[in-house]
């Protein structure tokens, strides 16, 4: 979330609710990037996570006046995102689940050789950091979807286990619990087959030409390493939880900034009639 004191962002919300539309707009601004990187984590690809944070940003701004003030207003949109992204079926890995046992099978029986140089004069390693971010991140739709919310909202966001379990329906130990258990899941995957993270044998840098093959990354079109980085996350945590030792094995959660096609989106609806029936509503 953009760094804005809780009571001035109180105050922009209460003239949003109002109908003032550059405050509205404020509101949408400071929470469109951290919505953007929930969407991607749980969905898995840059365009399925703008269509989704665009549903997302169109309920916040329809339920606004909603909101009550009763918790923080981050916790507020995380659970309008969650209740979302849990029932979302219209990403690409709905239509082509993912499984840990498939993920394994092709690191290991790929056929990576012999095929021939298709990097389009784009340097490998420039092209092994797009594979690696974009694997790393993919690896989270071999997970169930709640065990993926799990997963996304303790080792990605650090939610308090109290908010965390309330956000899920489960109780804060339960959540604690499962968190540890997928983390525990995730860093076993990570050890036995990535030779980034791990002790396996699988190199990015080997894999390029296999994975261009494969339509799991494109040359022209360089999602992960042209996106913006994010130097800061929302923090809706009450205090720091040391869950387990495996923080290392998850310094690949980098967060971007949403892609400017977001914002021209919420400027676009703000600016039409849309807008001016909800406001009015």
């Amino acid at each position: 979330m953009k760094n804005i004191a809780n009571e001035e962002l109180l105050a922009f919300i209460e003239k949003a609710i109002a109908g003032d539309k550059e405050s509205l707009e404020t509101v949408i601004l400071s929470v469109q990037d951290f919505v953007f990187n929930l969407s991607l984590r749980m969905l898995g690809t840059f365009p399925d996570a703008e269509d989704a944070t665009q549903d997302i940003l169109l309920k916040i701004i329809t339920h606004l006046s909603s909101f009550r003030g009763e918790s923080a207003f981050s916790t507020w949109v995380f659970r309008i995102a969650i209740n979302h992204l849990k029932d979302y079926q219209k990403h690409m890995f709905a239509k082509f689940p993912l499984s840990f046992e498939f993920y394994g099978d092709d690191i290991k029986n790929g056929k990576i050789d012999d095929i021939p140089d298709l990097t389009q004069n784009v340097e490998t390693s420039i092209l092994a950091e797009e594979l690696k971010l974009s694997c790393t991140n993919v690896m989270l739709q071999c997970l169930d979807t709640e065990s993926r919310c799990i997963f996304i909202l303790g080792t990605m966001f650090k939610v308090d286990s109290r908010i965390a379990g309330d956000l899920l329906g489960i109780s804060p130990e339960a959540y604690r619990q499962r968190l540890s258990r997928i983390r525990r899941k995730m860093a076993d995957f990570l050890q036995e087959y990535c030779g980034e993270y791990g002790n396996g044998t699988c190199r990015c840098a080997n894999r390029v030409n296999y994975a261009i093959q494969n339509h799991r990354i494109t040359p022209a079109q360089l999602a992960f390493t042209t996106a913006l980085p994010m130097e800061t996350m929302v923090e809706v945590k009450e205090a720091m939880e040391d869950v387990d030792d495996l923080s290392q094995k998850f310094s690949f959660c980098k967060t971007y900034q949403s892609p400017e096609s977001l914002k021209k989106f919420i400027q676009k609806f703000l600016d039409s009639t849309s807008f001016s029936v909800i406001k009015n509503a």
